[in-house]
């Protein structure tokens, strides 16, 4: 693969979201793919704290039922928001699958914790260059019902969950536009 090639990946990889997905399923294998993938990001002292749950079928409106009455229990009546409840529904509903992205904290704690939340970002970026490189949708969210997550699904010791990767296929028919500000504005060269 040409440098070019990767840099065009890199440039393009965009935030897709769930609303903009068609009903065309994503493929195991391409979800298999997707998750080898992960498994080749940066990791200090190979501690690899990168763990993922896939949510598809009758799993997501399990899900999205759970999130949505958990956004219900902790949101206060003055703060609650009739539009996200419907959201959080229809965000699982129209995702082929879900990645629920999960950080394993060595329990020796041999590294610094950030640096283990930092190679699980990695590994969900090298996912995201890959839905890229293939055409397929895909989006991060980390809504503060993350918190919640050990009441949906069984956790290991020093396991907590940073996210949800949403994918789907999608239209691409509609184009992205950057929204990135000049390199140039962030750069001291000493």
């Amino acid at each position: 693969m040409s440098k070019e090639v990767i840099n065009e990946i890199i440039r393009s990889r965009r935030s897709i979201f769930p609303p903009q997905y068609n009903d065309k399923p994503v493929s195991k294998a391409f979800i298999q793919n997707l998750l080898e993938n992960a498994n080749w990001a940066p990791t200090h002292r190979l501690t690899q704290p990168w763990r993922f749950k896939v949510v598809q079928g009758e799993a997501k409106d399990r899900l999205g039922k759970f999130l949505s009455d958990t956004y219900t229990d902790i949101t206060s009546n003055e703060d609650f928001s009739p539009f996200k409840h419907k959201k959080i529904l229809n965000n699982c509903k129209s995702a082929s699958a879900i990645l629920i992205i999960c950080m394993q904290r060595d329990l020796k704690e041999r590294i610094p914790e950030w640096e283990e939340i930092a190679s699980t970002a990695m590994a969900v970026q090298n996912m995201w260059l890959t839905c890229s490189a293939d055409g397929v949708g895909c989006y991060w969210s980390s809504p503060k019902l993350i918190n919640y997550m050990g009441d949906f699904c069984d956790f290991e010791e020093g396991e907590r969950c940073l996210g949800f990767f949403y994918i789907g296929n999608h239209n691409q028919e509609e184009d992205v536009i950057s929204k990135r500000e000049p390199i140039e504005d962030k750069i001291k060269w000493l």
